[in-house]
């Protein structure tokens, strides 16, 4: 498999996109990298060649890739079968302190399985799940101080391919054309399109909304953005990423939200998920297929089983027009109508339109930014309309047929 992965992408494109991942952690840092800055590459066996081509560029560029292979699928199986709540809560010695001590990340998922955790119980999930969100937050503090960022994007392997059947060498076609890396410019490509979604994320940011509604076939679903909001967009954290977001106030989720896309998440498959909310809490919810894994992921914490992200993707910038058995791909899928999205779980704290040095615990809990280990993205792929309700009582149409209304 390693030799095959060696040809699915030329030289000249493993460096486009490692320029891009480079300038995309660099973007989400915002701040520019210095030589002897330490830089975490770490990723699947099978996303090699992506790498060695980071780790080379890296070095050029006189600072310290420092790379960490992830375990494969069948260790990840071993582990959660054998491991007991206390070695499912380890955190292996150094770990912590790398965290604090990199510039940036940047991870290259490249799994070789994606469904052989189906059989584990979701609390050993759910116990991996919270302690390691203590990473995370390291990250995230340091990420208010401009001191570290990260980012993250996936690497064709024959576990996704398999998935939406096709061939493997099409599926690294169907990544070259979302990340543009077949194009000598493709950097260039990138900061247009930065620039484009943000003209668009400060016109819903200016538009101050006071709550929206998300009509398609199957939803209805009712949210306030809530009071110091922006909305965000291609920050530099995911590679590719198209969508628009914010992370509304949770409490004010009403009515229906329905996912019909096909999820590979945490060694689970997922489909067709129908969520009822009521008052921001979930008071029922079902799955068509992996409703144990749903039911155990809305069990993580207090938070799971509220929301911590509204998205919506314009087809206009998306060249992703296939099913990509990957969420990072699917979360950002333009195709016909586009997607909206929302994530069960953490809420981004960026999403505060303020001074994040002083959003605290508590202030977060005032304006209704949600808390928990768990974020999960679950994706609506029907054509949609989406109104606002401005302060004034106007209602606007913002986004249909899968584009923003500007």
């Amino acid at each position: 498999m390693i030799n095959q992965s060696e040809s699915l992408f030329s030289k000249d494109a493993l460096e486009r996109y490692s320029e891009i991942l480079i300038w995309a952690v660099e973007t989400a840092r915002q701040k520019t990298f210095a030589p002897e800055d330490s830089i975490l590459i770490q990723g699947g066996l099978l996303g090699m060649p992506l790498i060695k081509s980071i780790h080379k560029i890296l070095l050029i560029k006189k600072m310290n890739p420092i790379v960490k292979i992830q375990v494969p699928s069948d260790l990840e199986q071993d582990f959660y079968e054998y491991a007991n709540d206390h070695q499912l809560a380890y955190i292996p010695f150094g770990e912590e302190t790398l965290m604090n001590c990199i510039q940036g990340s940047i991870n290259v998922r490249a799994p070789d399985a994606l469904t052989h955790l189906s059989h584990i119980d979701g609390d050993k999930l759910n116990i991996v799940t919270r302690k390691r969100s203590i990473l995370k937050r390291i990250m995230v503090l340091r990420q208010r101080k401009k001191e570290c960022s990260w980012t993250l994007t996936s690497f064709p392997t024959a576990a996704r391919a398999e998935n939406t059947n096709m061939t493997l060498q099409t599926y690294a076609d169907k990544v070259k054309q979302a990340c543009f890396l077949d194009h000598p410019q493709a950097l260039s490509m990138w900061k247009d399109i930065y620039e484009q979604i943000l003209d668009t994320r400060q016109w819903l940011t200016a538009l101050n909304i006071s709550h929206l509604h998300i009509e398609s076939k199957e939803m209805d679903l009712r949210l306030s953005p809530g009071e110091n909001r922006k909305w965000l967009g291609l920050s530099g954290r995911n590679i590719p990423s198209f969508e628009i977001f914010t992370s509304p106030d949770w409490r004010t989720v009403e009515g229906t939200y329905f996912s019909n896309q096909l999820a590979y998440v945490n060694g689970n498959k997922v489909k067709n998920i129908r969520l009822s909310f009521s008052k921001g809490n979930i008071q029922k919810a079902e799955a068509e297929i992996g409703n144990r894994f749903l039911q155990k992921s809305l069990e993580t914490d207090v938070g799971a089983s509220r929301v911590g992200e509204f998205s919506l993707t314009d087809k206009r910038f998306s060249k992703i027009d296939t099913y990509m058995a990957d969420i990072l791909y699917d979360e950002n899928y333009g195709g016909k109508d586009g997607n909206c999205h929302i994530a069960l779980g953490n809420a981004f704290e960026n999403a505060y339109n303020g001074n994040i040095a002083d959003l605290s615990a508590e202030k977060k809990a005032v304006l209704g930014l949600n808390s928990s280990a768990l974020h999960w993205d679950i994706i609506n792929t029907e054509p949609k309309t989406v109104t606002a309700i401005l302060p004034s009582g106007k209602k606007q149409v913002i986004y249909e047929n899968g584009i923003f209304l500007k």
